[in-house]
């Protein structure tokens, strides 16, 4: 199990490097993340390479018996190249050059960029080739995450290449874009510009393409670097982090073919009353992209974050039960941003290993205790996650979804997502994340709780799915569009309206802090639709507002499958239920575990690992469960009380039912 840190020795004098070293040995760490921002120091004129301070960092690691995640520093542009080539500073779509003194200041299609950064790649790589601490290398940082777009005149050339690529035609990308709308036709490649600022909303499908491009841009420049490390150094794995829970505009369906294992930032669980199940949710979208792999969570705080308008501390035991709920949901390790408390800079009030009141503390005296739990869960290592249940996330869906001008600004992505992820967590069941174009016949349960944009190949997929024994759940809004935002042919939701035995005539979005009744006296609000069943049977209707005596939830049995369809945005108190309801015609047995408790398996060859989090703060509960606790040592045969606060992970023979 990797336990360690984003580790910059360069913001600090050399002396106190030696006290790091014991340091970070006396808290388990064996692998950090180092050289992220360095570019400058390393290179600080161009092809002058400087390696003196690092290599004393790198000797220092392995005499410590401590890896390095080696990044190339290519992030953070130094002064020197960005007064050289100004024109690789990233601009807006309001046409404003962005500024220096931050990072991530390049365009993406910038050929000075890509060859400087290939330059200090290829100096790192031929430089620490054999060096014994060396375990991976990091390329860049959070791609796309904080700077998805450049909308400079390079960016439109490349733009216009990807297109003429992408469509061979003119004709082809008029028909795709729909530009008879508003007189917008091309007849040549040269007229067509990025989508920047203009008097209206500018065409959705424009957008999608320049969002896709631009996502292929950084996949390039990721290649740049990637590309030649992998030549040099072939025996290290390559990768970069991602943040999969909070960066929209990053498809990493795309990128995880390109990274040898996924490795992602997660700072989701300081922002809301629920943070467990936020953070949970991230976790498991974090393992779906890694196609159910254990993965790497290479970045997380000990204690506050510095950039949300508020910054709550974490409570007593929150950063140890925040550690291995990461863990329980498959990542093989965890490493936090920063090992060191910085004094300046923009982060200097983030939380770190070593916080500023250094090692009198009692958050130090925590991360010492964490690491020698992660250190006594080293055999979970590689095992996989369990589950019957699967969500369907498409990140070009959820831009499609968020352009202007839709029936009511309160169709939000991320809002359906996390409700129908709450009430599954909530009803115990432990989910993967999928995209609707996966293989899906592992799974018991489909649920599609925002999918827009959904193309005929993967709407022909989760028919496909269903015919074939399969039980889906499809939230209002899905398969409402194919892939260039074009609506489908006939009544809504065109993709979808043979698997689901009935059609929408009509949507009737409710206004602000309007609510409808449904027939079981629960509440709807947001949205509802007026639907019209084609075989499929109602199991819940709208009893007051436009759509009364209406279905508002639908059965359809389709081939050897099944397909509810729910019309209305469900408040908590009836979409649990519903949920359960669903599970059972699915045939999902939750897990047996109180309500504050959260279980989750992960499976070896011979044995399995069962994960239990007790997330209240106060009260002990007791669960039905068997096996040898890796974190006390202690035996449990039939139950186990879980204190405040407590973990428990329970390895037992894989398939032992207790």
């Amino acid at each position: 199990m990797i336990f360690g840190a984003d580790y910059y020795p360069e913001q600090w004098p050399a002396e106190t490097w030696h006290e790091d070293m014991a340091l970070m040995r006396q808290a388990g760490i064996n692998l950090v993340n180092i050289n992220t921002f360095s570019w400058v120091s390393l290179e600080p004129e161009p092809r002058r390479y400087e390696f003196a301070a690092l290599d004393k960092v790198m000797d220092l690691l392995a005499d410590a018996g401590i890896g390095a995640s080696l990044a190339t520093p290519t992030a953070a542009p130094p002064a020197w190249f960005l007064r050289q080539y100004p024109q690789v500073l990233p601009v807006n779509s309001v046409g404003v050059t962005l500024g220096t003194g931050a990072r991530e200041s390049f365009c993406p299609s910038a050929p000075e960029y890509r060859q400087a950064a290939a330059g200090i790649a290829r100096a790192l790589a031929e430089h620490y080739k054999d060096h014994p601490a060396l375990r991976t290398w990091h390329v860049n940082n959070e791609y796309g995450a904080h700077v998805p777009m450049c909308y400079c005149e390079r960016s439109a050339t490349a733009f216009r290449d990807w297109l003429a690529r992408s469509y061979g035609t003119i004709t082809a990308l008029n028909e795709a874009w729909g530009t008879a709308f508003w007189g917008q036709a091309y007849a040549r490649w040269e007229e067509i510009t990025p989508p920047r600022k203009a008097p209206m909303p500018v065409n959705t499908t424009q957008r999608l393409d320049f969002l896709r491009f631009s996502n292929d841009e950084h996949i390039a420049c990721y290649h740049t670097e990637a590309d030649v490390l992998r030549d040099i150094t072939p025996g290290v794995p390559v990768t970069t982090n991602f943040m999969v829970g909070e960066a929209k505009y990053v498809d990493y369906w795309k990128w995880a073919g390109h990274v040898d294992y996924v490795g992602t930032s997660s700072y989701l669980q300081t922002a809301e009353p629920d943070n467990h199940v936020l953070l949970a949710m991230s976790a498991d979208l974090a393992r779906g992209v890694a196609g159910g792999h254990p993965w790497l969570l290479m970045e997380h705080s000990t204690g506050a974050v510095n950039w949300r308008p508020r910054n709550p501390a974490k409570a007593p035991g929150q950063m140890r039960r925040n550690t291995l709920a990461h863990i329980a949901h498959g990542s093989d390790g965890a490493m936090f941003f920063q090992w060191r408390a910085s004094r300046f800079g923009s982060e200097k009030f983030h939380s770190a290993m070593l916080p500023q009141a250094h090692t009198d503390s009692a958050l130090w005296r925590d991360v010492v205790a964490l690491g020698g739990d992660v250190r006594a869960l080293s055999e979970v290592r590689g095992s996989r996650v369990v589950a019957d249940v699967a969500i369907a996330w498409d990140w070009q869906s959820w831009w499609a979804m968020e352009f202007e001008d839709k029936p009511s600004c309160d169709l939000r992505h991320l809002e359906r997502m996390r409700a129908y992820y709450r009430a599954l967590w909530g009803g115990k069941v432990t989910v993967d994340f999928v995209h609707p174009g996966a293989e899906l016949g592992a799974y018991k349960l489909v649920v599609l709780p925002s999918l827009y944009l959904l193309d005929e190949a993967c709407a022909a997929n989760v028919r496909d799915y269903v015919a074939t024994g399969g039980c889906v759940l499809v939230s209002y809004f899905s398969g409402i569009v194919d892939q260039h935002d074009h609506v489908y042919p006939g009544p809504y939701p065109g993709a979808l309206r043979e698997l689901l035995g009935a059609y929408t005539e009509e949507f009737h979005p409710l206004d602000l802090d309007e609510e409808v009744l449904l027939s079981d006296g629960t509440t709807a609000r947001v949205w509802s639709e007026r639907v019209v069943t084609t075989g499929s049977e109602p199991r819940l209707s709208f009893a007051t507002g436009l759509d009364a005596g209406e279905p508002a939830v639908t059965r359809n049995a389709f081939g050897d499958g099944s397909a509810w369809y729910v019309a209305a945005r469900l408040e908590p108190d009836a979409l649990l239920p519903l949920l359960e309801t669903v599970l059972a015609d699915a045939g999902v047995r939750p897990a047996d575990c109180p309500d504050p408790v959260e279980a989750v398996l992960r499976q070896a060859e011979h044995v399995e690992y069962l994960f239990l989090i007790n997330h209240d703060r106060a009260g002990t509960h007791k669960v039905t469960a068997s096996g040898t606790d890796l974190l006390s040592g202690a035996i449990h045969e039939g139950s186990i009380e879980l204190g405040p606060s407590q973990v428990a992970v329970l390895r037992r023979p894989r398939g032992d039912k207790r």
